[in-house]
């Protein structure tokens, strides 16, 4: 009698789903998960690795290129902060463009803009030109970042959802990890310096090239996947949606496309598309070159910008950024900044064996000594630079596996209030240390710590906000982050010369009121996509 009921019950859902259509969470759980899930995991996991290497490799560059490009201090703060500069301003024109065009489209522009330009700055000459190159690469850096978590987290099931978006933080430590692997094999080559009229190509210009190649190829890769179907629905393209659903079927299950169960998806009122609810034209098929159809764009974008700065998203808003700002303020400046901490430390200790100095103390004294070459044009970065730097990075994969394993029992708001406590902490411990060894090993907390919490961020804004506002508000987030960056990058700079207490004491509080409003949070991972 049970099976018999309970064979009704399920003819009578497969009916409910070929009269009135299924809606998303039934129809992606309907697709399996399996070797789509895995490849797509894959790319974009190496896409969020890859912006790792893109954001962070002029740490590498700030030491090797000093002598080329004759760089003060203050013109390395110049260099750093000009990725973070595109950043700030690419977050949002990038993200704007994924809630309304696709994410698909705009995750390939983004990966091939970044590679062409990274391996056309390993050529120029000129600082000034070097740091527009750079500008580019970060504007374009952003939007793959902002959109590689949504574009994955929509083709989840609720119950995968949370544990898959986590396993990103996995791919960020593989990029902190390949980035000094490739500078160690690359930048310490003698002999392989190009010089001819007036044009030289050293061996930190060929690192430069080769983490441009990774953006290419990814990006080519990339084209070969599907666009979101959750994003197709939400602009009202039903047949491609179920087209591209019964795609991932068939890769999953190795069965028939045609023998997808849900064979109709449910229509729902247009949050997305002022241009849609006007006309039968779907958004994504506005042509940017056409005035009327760019009208219509900018009208989606402006309606959809609002919708973020009105209840019930703008408390949301309103945290996302300044939780973004406090901890990517510090984040992004301590560590494009500990290479060269990195190497001031050796610097230090070789003159002064078995002294005792602070991070301030040390960079003071190398600075300061003017029996130095002021563009270290006869120093050659020491080894033990590349292989501190790389411990950092492996000092992550504890925390990167602790993440994903333990996500579903203590939550994501946990990890969050918890990683960016004890790095505020870590920060403040910066000022206490008394020689290399505690400087690589608070360099390797922080790093495990303040790399998770970016993550988890992105997990977070993926429940927060429904698909049509949901790449635009990462990218606000985004936007404020790197403006924090920037403005971090640009003081330390300076000050780092001067007076270092002062940045350092206000990273850490950053730090500390960024935990504090991640308590305003709520819980997420638990519903289904809106």
């Amino acid at each position: 009698m049970r099976q018999t009921i309970a064979l009704l019950k399920s003819t009578r859902n497969g009916l409910d789903f070929l009269e009135h259509g299924a809606d998303f969470e039934a129809a992606i759980s309907a697709t399996g998960f399996g070797r789509f899930h895995f490849c797509l995991l894959a790319i974009t996991g190496l896409i969020y690795a890859d912006t790792a290497i893109g954001i962070t490799i002029v740490s590498f560059v700030l030491p090797a290129a000093t002598c080329d490009f004759k760089m003060t201090s203050a013109d390395k703060g110049w260099l750093t902060a000009a990725p973070m500069l595109g950043m700030v301003i690419g977050s949002y024109f990038w993200g704007c463009l994924a809630d309304t065009k696709g994410r698909k489209v705009v995750l390939v522009s983004t990966l091939l803009l970044d590679g062409f330009v990274g391996i056309l700055s390993s050529m120029v000459q000129m600082l000034p030109i070097f740091m527009a190159c750079r500008f580019i690469n970060g504007f374009a850096v952003a939007g793959a970042m902002g959109i590689c978590f949504p574009y994955l987290g929509e083709f989840q099931a609720t119950k995968y959802r949370e544990k898959i978006l986590c396993w990103m933080e996995m791919f960020w430590t593989l990029g902190v990890i390949l980035l000094p692997l490739f500078a160690w094999a690359i930048i310490p080559i003698q002999g392989i310096r190009m010089e001819a009229s007036g044009f030289s190509y050293d061996s930190w210009n060929w690192f430069v090239a080769a983490c441009a190649v990774p953006s290419l190829l990814l990006g080519f890769w990339l084209m070969t996947f599907p666009e979101s179907p959750k994003f197709m629905m939400e602009c009202g393209d039903y047949d491609d949606a179920l087209a591209c659903l019964k795609t991932v079927y068939k890769q999953n299950t190795g069965d028939d496309p045609d023998n997808y169960p849900i064979k109709s998806l449910k229509e729902k009122q247009r949050t997305i598309s002022v241009a849609s609810q006007s006309s039968q034209k779907s958004v994504r098929s506005l042509s940017m070159r056409k005035p009327k159809d760019l009208k219509r764009l900018f009208s989606e974008i402006w309606t959809q910008t609002k919708a973020l700065c009105r209840p019930p998203y703008l408390k949301y808003t309103i945290l996302t950024c300044l939780i973004q700002f406090g901890l990517t303020t510090s984040y992004y400046t301590l560590m494009i900044w500990f290479p060269e901490l990195f190497n001031r430390y050796e610097e230090f200790e070789h003159r002064f064996p078995n002294t005792s100095a602070s991070v301030c103390q040390v960079a003071g004294v190398v600075v300061n000594d003017d029996s130095t070459d002021p563009f270290d044009c006869e120093k050659i970065i020491d080894q033990n630079v590349y292989m501190h730097t790389l411990i950092v990075g492996l000092a992550c994969i504890p925390t990167s596996l602790w993440l994903p394993l333990c996500v579903h029992k203590l939550g994501a708001k946990f990890f969050l209030i918890f990683s960016l406590s004890c790095a505020g902490a870590v920060t403040v411990g910066l000022l206490f240390i008394e020689n290399s060894t505690q400087n690589l090993v608070l360099s390797c907390i922080f790093e495990a710590l303040t790399s998770l919490a970016i993550s988890l961020v992105f997990c977070v804004l993926v429940d927060l906000f429904p698909t049509n506002l949901r790449v635009m508000a990462a990218a606000l987030s985004l936007t404020a982050g790197r403006g924090g960056g920037l403005m971090g990058n640009l003081s330390f700079g300076y000050l780092i010369d001067i007076n270092c207490v002062v940045p350092i004491v206000a990273f850490a509080a950053f730090l500390f009121i960024a935990a504090a409003l991640c308590f305003l949070l709520p819980k997420t991972g638990q519903e289904a996509l809106d």
